[in-house]
């Protein structure tokens, strides 16, 4: 590893050591669990629309873990992509049966299989980033390292009821992947689904935090938590629609480099039209009799 890279690592545990040092731990509520809508609509399944909106994750990971490894549908170059994509994909279908697990009876034992398989999916997905964005070789090497943190910040919360070290894992990439993603030049194109995948993510957090008003905004139809599955679901969905389409970027620039240039262009074409509008109304009529 570089000298930067070495860096790069001891002032991000040092920011993470004074952050632990400078915040209050923050317990797990008890009022988490208790979600707007606890009914029991068929097949004597507690909390069904909670527990069945999982159901969604179950079949995108499936797929996408299935073209990772068939025939190399996704055409992934590198080891380490192949590691990458597999650990968020089993992720994703783990959380299927993690969160149904959860929400068949809702309590801190039951939340750690909930959120282990998010966490997994998160941490890999970070890998990823570094390997398509930044080296290659530290992204290959970071996929284990991130995987026991996400591992550890479980456990940490588990044994001493402080969720700080989760949420950094959590929050972390919700800032980090789309800053990257617009920032720094891709390997592959269609980066949008990126940003898309994080602005369905952002949408679900939104409906979880909003599942009792939504509840009774839709007349006890369907609650915020149930929406956030199906949205949260969205997210590999995009991604494996990305990998899917994608292809090598020839011309590594970064989307915001695109978007200037667009913009550039749309602006150089206003005044193109403008000025051949002025000039237009400006030619003399000559009136005939």
């Amino acid at each position: 590893m570089s000298k930067r890279g070495v860096y790069g690592w001891v002032v991000a545990i040092l920011c993470f050591i004074i952050l632990m040092l400078v915040t209050p731990a923050i317990p797990q509520s008890e009022e988490y669990h208790n979600f707007a809508d606890q009914r029991d609509l068929f097949f004597g399944i507690p909390n069904t629309l909670n527990v069945v909106s999982n159901f969604p994750f179950l079949v995108i990971g499936v797929i996408g873990l299935i073209l990772c490894h068939y025939r190399n549908y996704f055409q992934l170059r590198l080891p380490g992509e192949v590691w990458g994509w597999s650990c968020f994909f089993v992720g994703v279908v783990a959380v299927a049966f993690g969160s149904g697990y959860y929400h068949l009876k809702p309590d801190d034992d039951r939340l750690v299989w909930d959120r282990l398989p998010m966490t997994i999916a998160f941490t890999s997905i970070v890998a990823i980033f570094i390997l398509e964005r930044i080296d290659e070789r530290k992204g290959t090497f970071s996929i284990i390292p991130l995987l026991l943190a996400g591992i550890i910040s479980i456990a940490y919360w588990r044994f001493f009821d402080d969720l700080r070290p989760y949420a950094v894992v959590q929050f972390v990439p919700c800032i980090a992947i789309p800053l990257m993603a617009i920032l720094l030049p891709p390997m592959y194109t269609h980066s949008m689904y990126w940003l898309w995948a994080a602005g369905f993510y952002l949408l679900a957090k939104v409906e979880e935090a909003e599942d009792k008003p939504i509840y009774k905004w839709t007349h006890h139809i369907v609650s915020g938590h149930t929406l956030k599955h199906l949205c949260a679901a969205m997210v590999p969905v995009f991604l494996t629609l990305m990998l899917a389409k994608r292809s090598i970027e020839t011309e590594r620039i970064s989307l915001l480099q695109t978007w200037k240039i667009s913009w550039t262009k749309i602006r150089k074409n206003d005044s193109e039209v403008e000025n051949y509008s002025c000039t237009y109304t400006s030619v003399p009529v000559v009136e005939t009799s």
